[in-house]
């Protein structure tokens, strides 16, 4: 099994190519972090798995065209793709600086793009593949305090029901939308993660989903209800902002 997967460094992405090296894949792991893709190359291929590495950032459209393009040099065809890659980040929007909004969905809505779109054509030829792409359960949730992170998942959610719905049929496409899974972004974010799940759990959830070939996978199931009752809560969870604004209104 040929994989080309994005954000390998940790979380989520690390794990994955661990499960995968297991099961002998030839990966193509990315990765802004040298010496962290290094370290997880070696234990993928310890555990079994052929691997390449190519250290970049997916924002940088040229280098991961020509990462993919070298990819492709290795092998007959690409049977999977992780877009995995992401970011996020509070809005902070009381502050008046749209840099870091900007960077939240540069990475994960243009990183995806960067990512997948440059894998087509071999898809579309060899009428075959699969497309992954980790989006969030801030796919359906406009987060209170998180409208960039949001808005680039609800980006990634659109993204994916256009291309099942414009690929090949024998091109599967998958939406991933975990909840919170343990990973470095989640470890800044203190109490702010309700129903946690582990990164090995997260893991497991996802690559059965994958198999299956599910064109969406919302996780865990509790998620879902939270989604459902998303006017409801988003109201009490937006309180704390308001209140916030009133407290430092003389402050801006």
């Amino acid at each position: 099994m040929n994989i080309y997967l994005t954000g390998a460094t940790s979380g989520l992405g690390e794990y994955l190519a661990y499960k995968y090296a297991k099961r002998g894949a030839f990966l193509a792991l990315s990765g802004r972090r040298k010496e962290k893709l290094t370290d997880v190359a070696k234990k993928c291929e310890e555990l079994g798995g052929k691997v390449v590495t190519y250290c970049l950032d997916v924002t940088d459209q040229h280098a991961t065209k020509e990462s993919i393009q070298d990819f492709l040099s290795k092998v007959v065809s690409i049977d999977l793709v992780i877009a995995n890659a992401g970011y996020g980040f509070v809005d902070r929007i009381h502050k008046g600086d749209p840099t870091e909004l900007n960077k939240v969905i540069d990475i994960n809505v243009n990183g995806v793009i960067n990512t997948v779109v440059p894998f087509m054509p071999s898809m579309i030829k060899n009428d075959k593949g699969h497309i992954a792409i980790i989006g969030s359960v801030a796919s359906h949730f406009a987060w209170p305090g998180a409208g960039a992170y949001a808005a680039s998942k609800h980006a990634v959610k659109a993204l994916s029901k256009s291309w099942r719905r414009t690929l090949p049929k024998n091109v599967d496409v998958t939406l991933i939308c975990p909840g919170f899974v343990k990973s470095e972004m989640t470890d800044s974010m203190g109490t702010m993660t309700p129903f946690m799940i582990g990164t090995e759990d997260g893991v497991n959830r996802i690559v059965k989903a994958l198999d299956k070939k599910k064109k969406m996978f919302i996780f865990p199931f509790i998620w879902k209800l939270v989604i459902a009752l998303e006017g409801p809560i988003s109201f009490f969870m937006s309180m704390p902002f308001r209140n916030n604004h009133k407290k430092n209104r003389n402050k801006l």
